[in-house]
């Protein structure tokens, strides 16, 4: 996959087009991908997937600062790129490009500078100025420029469509279970190896604090967890704690990312890891002492160990 920065002096071949925030690369988004990739072949043209950095809703929105998503977008590139598509526009957003309308991005953008001869809208996608570009408007603008538009519908479970929202919904309410079935992979967090407390060391369950790489990307609700922990190439089983240390902190404002990574003694401050929640054991829980909060991480760590073998 290409990744350009902006549209300008661009060179592409019979381009087939899309375009959307994709947060969480989920399986309704892959639907559409799957029939994007198969029309460009289909025309013997190029698949293009549009998105925007950085969020809409980060410039849209005054008070942002409680705002989070699935994806950053580097782990948006990186998920787009499994699905084998041949190009990534990265738009960058400003209000001054918000206010675009849906016709004029039409003919600018997408007709004169990328080459776009196939358009390929999700079910209840809107864009231009306000989201006025409904898929009518979308369909009528594109006539005089002799542009294909097509619909695809949204990818529906026993429980509904899928949709970015209900996936953010379901992991700050604990279900995990529905939340990676829903994406089509297990959620995950990057992030720093950070300086602790060091409170598990003292308890023998030394644990790495965790500083994910956005401030915006989205933590799952508090609780323990089965991971699985990326360090370089290798991939290690560990148990993962977010939330604050009741039984240690009566500071319920503060909060924490910290995994035990099983059979692990080496000194990783200062790096860069990644934990993939593929089991949510249990709720935070505040005990009596320390001795009980041992008892109960001994638990954890069988039913860690039974989850991941």
């Amino acid at each position: 996959m290409v990744i350009h920065d902006g549209y300008e002096n661009l060179n592409l071949f019979s381009p087939v087009v899309t375009l959307g925030i994709f947060d969480g690369v989920h399986r309704g988004h892959m639907a559409l991908l799957d029939f994007l990739v198969s029309r460009a072949r289909a025309i013997k043209g190029e698949s293009v997937v549009i998105t925007f950095s950085p969020h809409p809703r980060l410039v849209l929105e005054k008070n942002n600062t409680n705002l989070s998503f699935l994806t950053t977008m580097e782990e948006k590139k990186a998920l787009l790129e499994n699905a084998n598509i041949d190009h990534l526009i990265v738009i960058q957003f400003n209000n001054e490009f918000s206010k675009i309308p849906a016709c004029d991005f039409i003919k600018d953008i997408l007709v004169e500078k990328i080459g776009t001869k196939h358009l390929i809208i999700g079910y209840n996608h809107h864009f231009g100025k306000r989201g006025e570009g409904d898929f009518n408007t979308i369909k009528q603008c594109s006539e005089e420029h002799a542009l294909v538009v097509e619909q695809v519908q949204g990818f529906h479970t026993e429980e509904g469509a899928i949709s970015s929202s209900s996936i953010r919904e379901a992991l700050l309410k604990g279900k995990l279970d529905e939340a990676n079935r829903w994406l089509g992979y297990s959620y995950s967090v990057s992030g720093t190896v950070i300086e602790g407390r060091r409170i598990g060391h003292s308890i023998g369950f030394p644990t790495a604090n965790i500083k994910p790489d956005s401030q915006y990307k989205l933590i799952p609700c508090n609780g323990v967890y089965v991971v699985e922990v990326k360090l370089g190439n290798q991939i290690f089983p560990g148990m993962l704690s977010i939330g604050s240390n009741p039984t240690v902190n009566e500071d319920i404002r503060f909060r924490s990312i910290e995994v035990h990574i099983l059979n692990f003694e080496k000194d990783i401050y200062g790096r860069k890891i990644s934990v993939i929640f593929r089991k949510r054991l249990r709720d935070e829980k505040k005990f009596d002492d320390l001795k009980k909060l041992t008892e109960q991480m001994r638990l954890d760590k069988q039913d860690t160990l039974r989850f991941l073998t």
